[in-house]
């Protein structure tokens, strides 16, 4: 087995506080300095990885304490011994989580780098503070659950005298400081409802990713933070996700474009064929596949290329005549009769779910989920426990086909998003994550 690397876990006191920026920044300057980093994300994020990946010209992969089980997380860690230094980015606030526990625990960053043994990072936002950012600091580090603190990062300084207040008070509670970020607003990544705009639609990624490279190489001691990185501590190894098929036809283009990387690693690890194609190119999917998944992403915005792309949902319903369909998210609402868009128009979708939804009534869906089969789906066996995630704007209008599972939150509230069936075709807000292990 490769040596294990050394890692750090980059997090915050609270969500905006430029963790993300400050990771991207990392993982590019590391790798101009001919350092091997491999990135991964705490939390159910399906986008943040595609960024890490283009930082570091490394897969990223979620590490999720809530939703895996000890076997696949140290399975996802491994993809990181060999490396020269391992960037996990946290999740929210560091201490942020569910309020109840789940296979290992809330899923919060500082979980997370309690099991791994990766020191962390603190990026704090210091605009409006000054000595006090000591004290937010000191508070994170003194926390009964702390994991050990490597240092801070200060972001959005203001300038000279704005840092040299900050820094004696860090010395004097024993804080290392290793960076100040002078304000930058324009090295920010757009952002849309769902988080960034993704990497796929930014033509200038790469040019904005070296920027901020550059930015972080000059105001953050790189030498320093990669000597407070410790070896993660190893784990018995577990099975990646098996395939629920063994020819997918997976629907991938900017509408359609959440999945999580360790899902598809899986599949493709078993000797599964992946077959992509683009609804938004009115793309049909392939008539040898023995599956259509759609996965979630933005349909809302492009839903008028979608009711008109003839070919490809004349294809989808051909296939759905006499094999599974499965839709996530965006790819459930596609399956349905309608999607209104924010304007409230409506659109005519594929029609192989009675459900219609509708975007311009906004309400936000958010959380951890569970969920336990009703009815197969694909990969999955009627009773088969699963751990999964919500995260999206659109109201369910009207849902009449039967329901698929039993879906609850976090804490076991039972939710009205059931998902839906309809013969071999299945959907769900619910992004799958893993099997529940219990």
């Amino acid at each position: 087995m490769a040596e294990r690397s050394p890692g750090l876990v980059i997090a915050a006191p609270a969500s905006g506080s430029g963790k993300t920026t400050v990771t991207l920044g990392l993982l590019r300057a590391f790798r101009a300095a001919g350092v091997a980093v491999q990135p991964f994300k705490n939390g159910p994020d399906y986008i943040d990885p595609a960024f890490h990946a283009r930082a570091s010209g490394r897969a990223s992969y979620n590490l999720d304490p809530w939703a895996m089980d000890e076997g696949l997380l140290a399975t996802l860690a491994a993809e990181g011994h060999g490396a020269d230094l391992v960037i996990a980015e946290g999740a929210m606030g560091l201490y942020d989580g569910t309020l109840t526990r789940g296979v290992a625990g809330h899923g919060t960053s500082a979980e997370l780098a309690r099991r791994f043994g990766w020191p962390v990072v603190l990026v704090i936002d210091v605009s409006g503070q000054a000595q006090s950012a000591a004290a937010v600091a000191h508070g994170f580090a003194s926390h009964p659950d702390a994991p050990p603190l490597a240092g801070v990062i200060l972001n959005r300084v203001a300038g000279a005298r704005h840092e040299a207040m900050i820094r004696p008070e860090m010395a004097r509670l024993g804080i290392a400081v290793l960076g100040a970020l002078p304000r930058r607003p324009d090295l920010t990544l757009p952002e849309r409802h769902l988080g960034l705009v993704q990497a796929g639609e930014q033509a200038d990624l790469e040019a904005r990713i070296d920027a901020i490279g550059q930015f972080v190489a000059e105001h953050v001691e790189l030498d320093a933070l990669r000597a407070a990185a410790r070896p993660g501590i190893s784990g018995t190894t577990g099975n990646w996700p098996a395939p629920p098929a063994q020819r997918i036809a997976l629907a991938r283009d900017a509408a359609f474009s959440f999945a999580y990387p360790h899902l598809l690693e899986g599949w493709r690890r078993a000797g599964a064929e992946i077959l992509p194609f683009s609804p938004l190119a009115d793309e049909a999917p392939d008539a040898g596949a023995d599956l259509v998944w759609l996965p979630g992403g933005y349909p809302e915005l492009h839903a008028g290329r979608i009711a008109g792309a003839a070919r490809f949902l004349k294809g989808l319903r051909a296939h759905a005549g006499t094999r599974p369909v499965h839709g996530e998210c965006g790819g459930y609402m596609v399956l349905g009769e309608t999607l209104i868009d924010k304007d409230g128009t409506a659109h005519a979708m594929a029609g192989l779910l009675g459900l219609v939804t509708s975007f311009e009534s906004r309400r936000l869906h958010l959380g951890y989920r569970r969920a336990e089969l009703l009815a197969p789906m694909p990969g999955h066996a009627p009773g088969t426990r699963l751990r999964g995630h919500e995260f999206h704007y659109s109201t369910i209008l009207s849902q009449p086909d039967a329901a698929l599972a039993r879906v609850t939150d976090a804490n076991g509230a039972e939710l009205a998003e059931t998902g839906s069936r309809r013969g071999p075709v299945t959907g769900s807000f619910f992004h799958l994550i893993a099997e529940d292990p219990r």
